[in-house]
């Protein structure tokens, strides 16, 4: 079974799973409304690393629902780190997209799978010729929800044997994310005929727009 078949029936079962779970808490609704209401306009938050955030960012500025996406740096142990500190593979960071999306319009189930289906899930700390810990494959959850759906992707993906080699993503809980320098902000769109750009980036948003067609954003 190809990969984005696979991750389109995995959304599919984890749809229904989380509504056969969510039955039998409708007692509870009310006491769940002040954590709803707490969240900024009903949007929600995550945190992608999937190699470059230059490509990353390219595709998910993308994605019908998704209203911002912010490159920077999450994971690591120092604070305020320079684009030139990460590089030196020290700093414990990845490279990643913050994502402040609408569930009401993208849930977190297509957001994964866009997600998996636009980076090598298999190569650790590298994609491509990005090379370091700092291109590694990761998902940050910022809340149990997100937890769960990523680590019932990543299961049943590594059991389908979609990939060959096995599924190096780690799904690790969110705890700092410090904004990348002004420069790598819209880097695609800013520099589009730049070599990286046109050799590397523009093949992965052209992939991603035959492949997800229905979940982009009306072209302006």
């Amino acid at each position: 079974m190809k990969v984005s078949k696979l991750l389109g029936y995995i959304a599919f079962v984890l749809a229904i799973s989380i509504n056969a779970c969510a039955q039998p808490q409708k007692k509870e609704s009310n006491k769940q409304k002040p954590q709803i209401k707490s969240s900024s306009m009903g949007t929600e938050t995550i945190t992608f690393g999937s190699g470059c955030f230059w490509c990353t960012e390219a595709i998910f500025q993308q994605v019908k629902g998704v209203e911002k996406v912010v490159s920077g740096y999450s994971g690591g142990h120092v604070v305020n780190p320079t684009y030139e500190q990460v590089c030196d593979k020290n700093t414990g960071h990845a490279e990643v997209c913050q994502l402040t999306f609408d569930p009401s319009q993208v849930s977190v189930d297509e957001l994964l799978e866009i997600f998996w289906q636009t980076h090598d899930p298999t190569t650790l700390n590298q994609q491509g010729n990005d090379v370091g810990p700092q291109y590694r494959s990761v998902v940050f959850y910022h809340n149990e929800m997100q937890k769960q759906r990523a680590e019932f992707f990543l299961t049943e993906l590594s059991k389908s044997g979609a990939y060959e080699k096995p599924i190096v993503t780690t799904i690790e809980p969110y705890k700092n994310f410090y904004k990348a320098e002004n420069y790598h902000q819209d880097y695609y769109k800013q520099n589009g005929s730049q070599p990286y750009c046109y050799f590397v980036i523009r093949p992965k948003v052209e992939k991603f727009e035959k492949a997800f067609k229905d979940k982009m954003k009306p072209k302006q």
